[in-house]
């Protein structure tokens, strides 16, 4: 009873003119980012975290959710359409929703990515708030110790389930942290690794970071993309509604996805993308019915599957941030970054101090997924042809944009000056097949590990045995230990880099 009154409230608070308002740009904005090529929703919600300043925090924290959850649809509409994954989490739907398109079925392929998204998200959202309250009681258990070991076994799972090399993962994660030291230590008041600069003495800013290495480094890789290799989508969407025979073989598709994304979802680092491949890859071991299209050549579950898990990961992966205050991946980082930024602390705290924001939060989750079927189906006409504006006038907006962006968050050009080169790093990256997302988490969760370690310690004068010592925070530690040690397995290390290749 106390779940229907907490998300009757929560309904009460995402349908005032407002929020509804709010929930509608970020959902639009979302599907935009979605279906534009190379502009991920982490570049977005990056580029926007400044505007939210003037937002009340509720209407703030809907709309960049919206964005994040919108891009998940609209990432399948190039990729079926254009042959080109607008989010990541998309690739896998290119290899059959492109080849139904080639058919002349991209009518029933954009229906089953949108039907089974809009499904997904639903019970994704739904997970989320059965799961909040006992989770949240759990968090009230840990203390110091448990959130030092907790953050540690966060950032492993990240960098096991990060795509690429493990090796480059662990860079990032340290590359991260270390950046986190930099500006003035809280215990002590001295000013570490500023290098003299009066700027650095307040650390370096989040926004800086994020909007540098993810939205200028990926603007500057897609501008590295010839023009002529750039296909658009010419033809005419007909028929939008799948045959009977298409819903017999989507509905359990989506029903596996559904499952698979809901629990890889929760997961470090793992989140939309892994749930995608993993649903893809299991639809691959089914039988395939009599008359059934093979994978690779349009086979609807090849689009209907991975839809499915990418939604219902990116909505349960907000439950380690809601209760615990973990990121499990870089979008859920920047909603740390947003909810600090309205002097939100994440974590279980959210649920008692701001439950007004909690169940607004999930509420809204259920009414942006029923606009976004809305919005993304009728609209497809306006999004191909959105495909057409040329690069070389839209990406020199959006660095314009960026740019006022980071200048108002502290009236300083020393921010538009380090965005820029962290831009130069970011892309770098991308050169060098290295993820960035590693690197973000570290940043977010290298200060909160050292508050927490140097807490734990204070309270034990001294002794370090307490990590261990406590149950809960030895368990987390030596979860931590395991995952590292499976994922250092040759055969396991090898299953993983064919779980990242796309066929």
């Amino acid at each position: 009873m106390d779940l229907i009154a907490n998300l009757a409230m929560g309904f009460g608070v995402a349908a005032t003119p407002i929020n509804l308002l709010y929930a509608f740009v970020g959902c639009l904005l979302g599907t935009l980012i979605g279906v534009l090529p190379g502009i991920g929703p982490v570049a977005t919600i990056a580029m926007l975290l400044p505007t939210t300043y003037a937002l009340p925090p509720v209407s703030a924290l809907i709309m960049l959710a919206g964005i994040y959850y919108g891009a998940q649809y609209g990432g399948s509409t190039t990729a079926i359409l254009v042959n080109l994954p607008g989010e990541a989490s998309s690739v896998v739907t290119v290899i059959d929703g492109y080849q139904m398109a080639r058919k002349g079925r991209a009518g029933p392929a954009l229906a089953a990515a949108g039907l089974g998204s809009f499904f997904a998200g639903c019970v994704g959202t739904l997970i989320l708030a059965a799961f909040a309250t006992p989770l949240t009681e759990v968090a009230f258990m840990f203390g110091p110790a448990e959130y030092f070991a907790l953050m540690v076994l966060g950032l492993i799972g990240a960098v096991v389930l990060a795509s690429g090399s493990l090796l480059k993962a662990v860079a990032m994660i340290v590359l991260g942290l270390l950046l986190g030291l930099v500006g003035t230590d809280v215990n002590s008041g001295v000013v570490r690794f500023a290098f003299d600069i009066p700027e650095l003495t307040d650390g370096i800013g989040f926004i800086v970071i994020a909007m540098g290495v993810f939205g200028y480094g990926e603007i500057v890789a897609n501008l590295s993309v010839k023009e002529a290799q750039r296909q658009v989508f010419t033809g005419k969407v007909h028929g939008l509604m799948p045959t009977r025979e298409d819903f017999k073989r989507m509905v359990p598709a989506v029903l596996r996805g559904t499952t698979i994304g809901s629990i890889l979802g929760i997961l470090p680092g793992g989140g939309a993308l892994l749930s995608a491949f993993a649903a893809y890859s299991i639809e691959k071991k089914t039988k395939l019915q009599p008359g059934e299209v093979p994978f690779g050549q349009g086979n609807i579950r090849g689009v209907a599957a991975p839809e499915s898990a990418n939604n219902a990961g990116s909505q349960t992966s907000f439950i380690p941030l809601l209760t615990l205050g973990i990121p499990p991946n870089a979008v859920m980082a920047l909603m740390v970054g947003a909810m600090t930024i309205h002097n939100i602390q994440p974590g279980p705290q959210v649920m008692t101090s701001n439950p007004e924001l909690f169940w607004g939060l999930i509420a809204s989750m259920w009414i942006g997924n029923a606009m976004l079927v809305v919005l993304n189906l009728p609209l497809i006409g306006v999004w191909i042809k959105l495909l057409t504006v040329p690069y070389r006038w839209l990406f020199p907006a959006i660095v314009l944009f960026c740019a006022i962006g980071v200048y108002s968050t502290n009236n300083n050009t020393w921010d538009i000056w380090m965005v820029g080169l962290f831009g130069v790093i970011g892309y770098v990256f991308i050169k060098l097949d290295m993820e960035p997302a590693p690197l973000l988490l570290g940043f977010i969760l290298g200060p909160m590990m050292e508050e927490n370690l140097r807490r734990a310690l204070l309270l034990s004068r001294g002794d370090w045995s307490v990590l261990v010592t406590r149950p809960l925070s030895g368990g987390l530690l030596l979860a931590a230990l395991v995952l590292l040690a499976v994922a250092l397995l040759p055969a396991i290390h090898k299953k993983r880099d064919e779980a990242f290749v796309e066929e």
